[in-house]
């Protein structure tokens, strides 16, 4: 009889330490996801930015010795990603292979002009920046026209600006979240040893004596938590860099390095500042307050 209650204790025991090591798991593999997220926010909303081409249109009348000074002074530009020329023939062969059909013969000529694909550099895709490029390019004689999204760009800076204040809003709320979810998970596991805490403080032992053993168990289990939210962590992100290599997640490991000790320090935090509180309580309680 004594044999069976204390195998079931042990169960009971074993399965309150797992449920609180998943608890923790769970709860700081979200944490570190959005962690990710608010990491690599601005990274993804460049990666966006960077795909607004502004095209450059020349005269046909441009001259080859131009047309090469703009493609090297567009080169070198401070703003500048990345510039490619497009020859007439280039846009419509494009035209002609979108459309079906061999739009040249139905026209007897090929209207479309000379062109430069500037895409430009994320800092520099805002309405004000990308208006002075323009304004820059149009005051050369041989460019026809230029073009971009406006709409888009105006839209893309105020969404960027949103995202970012709301990213920070709920990494907050999120954080707070965590830690209420850890400590309630801790202070059952404490609950369910109220009564053993109380009897040893009755037979004399120090309150210091007595937290200390909880203190530690509740560490080691953060620590176990931690980890097992730090692999979850690598896999998903290993995953995304695989399935997105342009945006560069593993760019950075200085940056991933400092989410990752965050992860694993306030899940060692949390459980003993957690483990602290809840044993302080039942320390303070009375014996009859224990049956509450």
């Amino acid at each position: 009889m004594s044999s069976s209650f204390e195998k079931y204790q042990k169960r009971r025991l074993i399965s309150s330490y797992f449920s609180v090591v998943i608890s923790i798991s769970l709860v700081l593999f979200l944490l570190g996801l959005l962690g990710l997220l608010v990491l690599n926010s601005k990274k993804v909303a460049d990666y966006f930015k960077e795909q607004i081409a502004i095209t450059v249109f020349l005269k046909d009348s441009a001259k080859e010795v131009e047309i090469t000074q703009l493609k090297q002074s567009l080169a070198l530009a401070e703003y500048t990603k990345s510039a490619t020329f497009v020859s007439k023939e280039e846009a419509a062969k494009e035209h002609q292979e979108t459309l079906g059909e061999n739009f040249i013969e139905y026209l007897g000529e090929n209207p479309l002009q000379n062109s430069i694909d500037v895409y430009i550099l994320a800092d520099y895709v805002t309405p004000i920046k990308m208006e002075e490029i323009t304004n820059e390019l149009k005051s050369k004689g041989f460019v026809d026209d230029v073009i971009y999204d406006k709409p888009l760009i105006a839209q893309l800076t105020e969404n960027v600006k949103r995202i970012s204040f709301w990213v920070l809003v709920i990494s907050g709320i999120f954080t707070f979240i965590a830690v209420l979810l850890i400590n309630s998970s801790i202070r059952l596991s404490i609950y369910s040893k109220r009564f053993t805490i109380k009897t040893m403080q009755m037979v004399g032992a120090t309150k210091k004596f007595i937290r200390q053993p909880f203190v530690w168990k509740s560490v080691r289990l953060g620590i176990v938590g931690a980890v097992v939210a730090m692999i979850g962590m690598g896999v998903v992100l290993y995953y995304l860099n695989q399935s997105f290599p342009q945006l560069q997640l593993l760019g950075d490991p200085t940056l991933l390095a400092v989410l990752f000790i965050f992860i694993f320090l306030m899940g060692v935090l949390i459980t003993w500042i957690s483990t602290f509180i809840a044993t302080q309580r039942f320390l303070n309680l009375r014996t009859d307050d224990l049956y509450y």
